[in-house]
Order: C-alpha cells, then sequence, then structure tokens
C-alpha cells in the first residue's frame, strides 16, 4: 500500500492566528474540499470543532504545527461578507480584547428572528470563536474566552 493512498484532500487557507503568549503566527489551514453531499470547510468550522488541536501549515518556518484552540486569541484571513442571503442580519460591533486590542466590525449572521439580537449571538454556546467582518474582504475569528466586552456600534 502506497503512503498517497492514505492521504486526505485538504485546501489551504492562509490565516495569521494570534496565540497566546507566542503573538501573530503566519500559515495555513487545512480545509475539506466541496463534494456532492457537502459544502466546502471553513476556518471557523475548523476553529469550532471540540477536538483540542488544530493543524497549521507555518510559513516561517515551514513547518507543521498543532495548536491548542484554547490558546488562539484571534484568526484573520480572506473572505466576503454574504450579501444575498434576506435572512443574514449584519450587526455593527466593537469587541475588546482581554490582550489590548479592540476589533472594529460587523457580524453578519442568519439568526431566527426570535434570537436576532447581537447579545443572542455573543450567548450562543455552540461556538467558540465569533465571526466578524473587519473590512470588505477580511473576516475575523474572535475566541469567546479572550473578549472582555462587546459594544455596539452604529454607523
Amino acid at each position: 500500500m502506497s503512503g498517497k493512498s492514505l492521504k486526505i484532500v485538504k485546501n489551504e487557507q492562509p490565516v495569521r492566528l494570534w496565540v497566546h503568549p507566542e503573538g501573530a503566527v503566519v500559515g495555513t489551514l487545512f480545509l475539506r474540499p466541496q463534494d456532492a453531499d457537502d459544502q466546502a470547510e471553513s476556518p471557523a468550522d475548523v476553529l469550532n470543532t471540540e477536538q483540542p488541536f488544530l493543524v497549521l501549515r507555518r510559513t516561517k518556518p515551514d513547518e507543521i504545527r498543532f495548536y491548542n484552540r484554547n490558546a488562539i486569541v484571534r484568526v484573520e484571513y480572506e473572505e466576503t461578507p454574504p450579501t444575498d442571503d434576506e435572512m443574514v442580519r449584519t450587526m455593527q460591533c466593537v469587541i475588546h480584547m482581554m490582550d489590548g486590542s479592540v476589533i472594529d466590525g460587523r457580524i453578519n449572521e442568519s439568526l431566527p428572528p426570535e434570537h436576532a439580537r447581537l447579545y443572542d449571538y455573543l450567548n450562543q454556546g455552540k461556538n467558540r470563536f465569533l465571526k466578524l467582518f473587519t473590512s470588505s474582504n477580511e473576516a475575523c475569528l474572535v475566541n469567546k474566552s479572550y473578549v472582555i466586552q462587546v459594544t455596539t456600534q452604529t454607523d
């Protein structure tokens, strides 16, 4: 049996992780590509799994590392926010982090009408990371454990 038959096909997504206490780490996450039955995996899918570690290919030095999700403060990567779904609610906010950083952005999420407030999104128990867009083409996943406070922002 060859080693190639054991290889799992993955797409690589360039990211910048902010890891406690290491700081900024540049590399790529491995994401499952889209298949006939499922949509492609996103960085948010990878970060919000139950498993304690994720795989990152570092850029400099070129190596594979396994990072504990609990130590990841935030993850930044390129993504365009959804615009065509009428169920998507946009909420402007400012997130104040334990490391002193302040992240200004907007959350674009499809939420049920009875739980469509920013407070409801922040308190969803299923996800460890909040997703917000900090520009027209940059997403940021923020570890809830490192958030001190979130304030609403109006245009």
